[in-house]
């Protein structure tokens, strides 16, 4: 179901090649109020979804009529069908979320999402952006369309005191891990948490050793047919990954866990390592919400180098995490005089939460007091020029899917490294020519 339906919105994208034009920025008329939507895929209990439902009630004290309906969708993958099924019958809602996807840039070149960046420059706000966090949510093209909500980086969110019972250090390169999950796993524990659900996690793991040894360069080549994933950054990533299977990293139901059931190992003391962003700086600072033998044992450490890397310590995923579309059929005076508000008030109340705003209005003092977020805080200045770039928003749809399926098998061991990259590889060349235009 979900390949057909992906090849069916693809399909339905291609059938016309005409650019439609957008709305004008700001709209005109008179401002009406009345109920809009928001097609979210986010933590229903994460910081974004409650600062802006915080923000719309506001809003609505002084509008009358006014509501906004957040439609949540957590589960991407569903998450994802449900977007590709209302693009096809052209009745996405006021905003709904999505990365800086080849399929994304379809949506937007039929004309079915406003440029953001024409609505940040009208509302003079495109200077208050972090350039990083705009940066992540532009198309190839350099094109806006998307605004950032959020704003961190990714890194292992591990405990202390396992590692000390398992007579284990950090590691300093990826090589170090599997002997790591064996330690670990010896002593009871599950070493790594892993959200296999939302296909994401498992997409990060493959991108690290080719992130280490070419950049983004090794993606941007796979992606179009141009690299393969045989070739030696994408067969050691395959190998690695196979090998921290052999060395027992996952529980073997990991493909059935989802975004809180990962964390909720980690912060209940059943696992050992959780990957993760800043964004989950509240969950692991909140030591009420924590086991007994969690509680001040939590620490992070950033993504481990490999030999002959190209990239360095301070260069890793940093991101805004997946971006609010605006759709273009209900854009009206309504919809920008709301966003109008919205980025007013987001970046003090974001901030507030204890989560780091895409935007750079700083509060006076740190909101969260735990020598953790004050160690977050204190790197920002020294992250990297170059960030990772997710492999999942820049594969064609079929490929992405195909890659997704197969992660899950090779790290459950149930095919080998080999019958992984021929499978990709034919993937790759079967898709991808024919969405990317080539």
């Amino acid at each position: 179901m979900r390949l057909s339906l992906t090849a069916l919105a693809v399909a339905w994208l291609a059938a016309s090649s005409a650019f439609a034009a957008g709305p004008a920025i700001p709209p005109q008329g008179d401002i009406v109020p009345r109920e809009i939507s928001w097609l979210a895929s986010r933590p229903s209990d994460g910081p974004v979804i409650k600062t802006v439902e915080a923000i719309a009630d506001e809003y609505a004290k002084t509008h009358p009529g006014f509501k906004l309906d957040i439609i949540e969708t957590p589960d991407r993958p569903s998450y994802l069908q449900k977007v590709e099924t209302l693009a096809a019958a052209r009745q996405l809602p006021e905003f709904f979320d999505t990365d800086a996807t080849p399929f994304a840039q379809k949506l937007q070149q039929q004309g079915l999402m406003v440029d953001t960046a024409a609505i940040l420059d009208s509302l003079k706000l495109t200077d208050q952006f972090r350039p990083v966090a705009l940066n992540y949510d532009r198309f190839g093209d350099g094109s806006l369309y998307l605004i950032p909500l959020e704003f961190g980086f990714e890194m292992f969110w591990y405990n202390k005191a396992m590692f000390q019972k398992a007579g284990v250090d950090v590691p300093k390169t990826l090589d170090d891990l599997p002997a790591v999950c064996s330690a670990l796993a010896k002593t009871g524990v599950l070493p790594i948490a892993l959200d296999g659900v939302d296909g994401w996690p498992p997409m990060r793991m493959i991108a690290w050793y080719p992130f280490r040894l070419a950049g983004s360069d090794y993606l941007q080549k796979l992606k179009t047919g141009a690299a393969k994933m045989s070739d030696p950054p994408g067969d050691k990533a395959v190998k690695w990954l196979a090998s921290l299977q052999s060395a027992g990293c996952f529980s073997k139901d990991f493909s059935a866990q989802g975004y809180t059931d990962a964390r909720d190992l980690f912060t209940q003391g059943k696992a050992a390592i959780y990957y993760m962003g800043t964004w989950e700086t509240d969950a692991m600072t909140n030591e009420a919400s924590q086991a007994p033998a969690v509680r001040g044992n939590i620490d992070y450490y950033t993504l481990p180098m490999t030999p002959d890397a190209k990239t360095t310590a301070d260069e890793f995923f940093v991101n805004s995490g997946i971006g609010m579309a605006v759709g273009s059929t209900t854009f009206d005076p309504l919809v920008y005089d709301f966003l109008k508000y919205l980025l007013s008030r987001y970046p003090a109340m974001y901030a507030a939460t204890g989560s780091l705003s895409p935007m750079t209005a700083a509060p006076k003092e740190l909101p969260n007091k735990s020598p953790i977020y004050a160690k977050i805080v204190g790197e920002l200045p020294k992250l990297g020029a170059e960030f990772a770039v997710p492999w999942d928003t820049q594969l064609d749809p079929t490929s992405n899917t195909v890659i997704q399926q197969n992660i899950t098998l090779l790290l459950q061991g149930n095919i080998t490294p080999k019958q992984f990259e021929d499978t990709v590889d034919a993937a790759i060349a079967e898709n991808a020519p024919g969405f990317f235009g080539k």
